[in-house]
């Protein structure tokens, strides 16, 4: 299903330093050791434990660099959604593309047989994307 994204360089933390300052887009891949429950849109959601695909887009300063960087740092204030699940993950791993886009990389796993486990989540500001939350089996 992975495969599906095509040639993204794969970042860990430790690899930080190495992260491109290029606009673009990046998929988070989340691994989940235990159910996790959160709030998204005013109610209560439960995620299996299992393995996710967040796809985000950096288009601020720092790019890909700054944006990827946040989501790996585990002490953080909650500004997104998705932060719920990174600060819980057992492991956190990123494809980034310089000059990509996230609603085609959520369209590639969905296409592969990703499913969205909550609609909505990720792309609030997206009028393509049922969500850029999927769940990888």
């Amino acid at each position: 299903m992975i495969a599906a994204l095509g040639q993204g360089r794969v970042f860990r933390a430790h690899d930080c330093a190495d992260l491109p300052r290029d606009k673009g887009a990046y998929v988070l891949l989340i691994e989940l050791d235990s159910a996790f429950t959160g709030r998204f849109s005013g109610r209560d959601f439960t995620l299996p434990a299992g393995h996710y695909a967040y796809c985000g887009s950096a288009h601020g300063p720092g790019g890909i660099a700054a944006r990827v960087s946040r989501h790996f740092r585990c002490e953080k204030k909650p500004h997104w959604h998705i932060d719920q699940l990174t600060i819980a993950a057992r492991e956190i791993t990123a494809r980034v593309f310089p000059g990509g886009n996230e609603c085609d990389l959520a369209a590639r796993l969905g296409n592969a047989g990703a499913e969205p486990p909550l609609p909505g989540f990720g792309s609030s500001d997206c009028r393509s994307c049922t969500s850029h939350l999927l769940a990888l089996r």
